[in-house]
């Protein structure tokens, strides 16, 4: 069975609490039975303000990170670098998101 979550946090508002809930349960579901593949431009650290709750964070991150391989890339994305290359991607406007994923 192929289960596919699709997760989206707005930067401006940290996570509803029924969100967060939600995706512990899944996490929690999934833990030690099967692989997650998560992606994030968010640094652990960060993690109690997307979720609105450091504890639910830690135990999200405690199942995740046990048995885990975390790989840290660094730099733009594809799509950053095309829209740099059309002269269509004000740097400026992101400093702060990119200063925030590198953490």
């Amino acid at each position: 069975m192929q289960l596919s979550t699709f997760l989206f946090y707005n930067k401006h508002a940290a996570m509803d609490d029924e969100v967060a809930h939600y995706f512990f349960q899944i996490v929690s579901n999934r833990y030690e039975k099967g692989s997650i593949i998560l992606t994030s431009n968010k640094s652990y650290g960060s993690w109690g303000d997307v979720f609105g709750n450091n504890v639910v964070a830690t135990a999200i991150l405690d199942r995740l990170l046990h048995h885990s391989t975390t790989i840290n890339i660094k730099g733009d994305s594809y799509r950053i670098r095309e829209k740099k290359k059309a002269g269509f991607y004000d740097v400026s406007l992101y400093e702060n998101e990119s200063n925030d994923a590198n953490g």
